[in-house]
């Protein structure tokens, strides 16, 4: 078999991708609950990730640890680093994540830092993007933010790598820890960070790259956020899960959100899943997104879930579910951000009415949105086909040059 076709950074053998996969990606089960596909052995889990109450003394942002990461790109030093942040019930909490630093001299006022929110590759603490090996091909756009000078701080968010359960799709814990991986790699040797960011995320990282601009005035307001990218993010959550229910990759994304809320907010599962559909459930909740083979290992109690999951497809009007939704739904950001998001029209997870609809949403508060619809791009190559466009975006907001809008839409 050979396993020379490259996507995102993954060997994939070419006879599955040209059928096995193809059928598969196209039923439904590439959308896996917003995975972009990218990660693959992972690395096994060291006390690095282990942390203590007296760890916890300290700021948010203030590095716990830290270690030199080998086998990053040559023009960077990599860190993985464990730094405190504030989790949902206010006390100190340890997340982990990665930062890569340009080897390149420092601007005069010193690199601006790009803080990478990742899709979603599960939820409970193995899978962490930190402990992927092919971590580095896992950022989209890396070597060109590395190249233009940008450090890049990539969170694993609260929950994977350290203990959980991972709060996912959870906006304020989400946007906190991206805020905080910035504050984490200013305090690293040598980063010479500026006080200016801007947040890149895809899909569930999309979600948390809203979020963070939603809070970043109150909760990082010694930081100037130039602007948010977002490609196929996360908005409308009661929509989201609603008109995905009936596809593979929707059940499994529900199944997430259910099992982790149910930890996260004890909002109880009785209400909305079947008895037989429970235990179906926590198996999927261990299972990784990493690797490309990891598709097919959800198979099984996917197709499970077809048979029994939801006691209501309409669960989302059921509460506590439905004020957690609308919670965790973001809203216009303030004004002053400007936005640029980038949307596939072959999405089939993250509809593109969805986002375009969150866009005019901005538009008619003042925000001033960068919208890149590119039409045969499905969900999962939506952050590497864009990534161009919005890194160059960014780069523009770090000159100080007028932001580009698109409204109206």
């Amino acid at each position: 078999m050979n396993a020379d076709h490259p996507e995102n950074g993954v060997l994939i053998p070419r006879r599955i991708t040209h059928n096995g996969l193809r059928e598969f990606f196209r039923a439904g089960a590439l959308g896996l609950a917003l995975a972009a596909f990218p990660l693959t052995v992972a690395f096994a889990q060291t006390d690095f990730y282990t942390f203590g109450q007296a760890d916890l003394d300290g700021p948010p942002g203030s590095l716990i640890r830290s270690e030199i990461v080998a086998g990053g790109p040559s023009n960077a030093s990599s860190y993985r680093v464990l730094y405190r942040s504030r989790g949902l019930d206010g006390r100190m909490t340890a997340v982990s994540g990665m930062v890569m630093i340009p080897t390149s001299p420092p601007s005069p006022g010193g690199r601006p830092v790009i803080a990478w929110a990742h899709p979603t590759t599960g939820v409970e603490d193995q899978c962490a993007p930190s402990l992927a090996r092919v971590f580095f091909a896992s950022v989209q756009g890396l070597d060109d933010m590395l190249a233009r000078g940008f450090i890049v701080a990539a969170t694993d968010y609260p929950g994977l790598g350290t203990a959980g359960p991972h709060p996912y799709l959870v906006g304020v814990s989400e946007g906190r820890s991206v805020l905080d991986s910035v504050r984490a790699a200013a305090a690293l040797p040598n980063s010479f960070a500026s006080r200016s960011f801007a947040v890149w995320g895809h899909s569930q990282g999309g979600h948390a790259a809203l979020f963070a601009g939603l809070i970043a005035k109150r909760y990082a307001p010694e930081w100037r956020l130039v602007g948010v990218a977002a490609a196929a993010p996360a908005t409308e959550l009661s929509t989201l899960l609603n008109d995905d229910v009936d596809t593979d990759g929707g059940r499994n994304l529900t199944a997430m959100t259910l099992w982790s809320w149910s930890r996260v907010y004890r909002a109880p599962l009785a209400k909305v899943v079947a008895p037989d559909a429970v235990p179906v459930i926590d198996r999927l909740a261990g299972l990784c997104i990493e690797r490309w083979f990891d598709l097919f290992s959800r198979r099984a109690p996917t197709e499970a879930l077809r048979r029994s999951f939801l006691k209501t497809e309409t669960f989302a009007d059921i509460q506590p579910w439905r004020r957690l939704l609308a919670r965790n739904t973001p809203g216009p950001l303030p004004r002053s951000i400007p936005v640029f998001l980038a949307q596939g029209g072959a999405d089939g997870l993250v509809r593109p009415q969805v986002t375009l609809a969150y866009a005019r949403s901005l538009c008619r508060h003042g925000n001033a949105v960068a919208y890149q619809s590119l039409e045969a791009v499905g969900h999962t190559f939506i952050a590497r086909d864009a990534a161009p466009a919005a890194i160059a975006w960014i780069a523009a907001r770090f000159s100080g040059d007028k932001p580009s809008d698109d409204c109206p839409l």
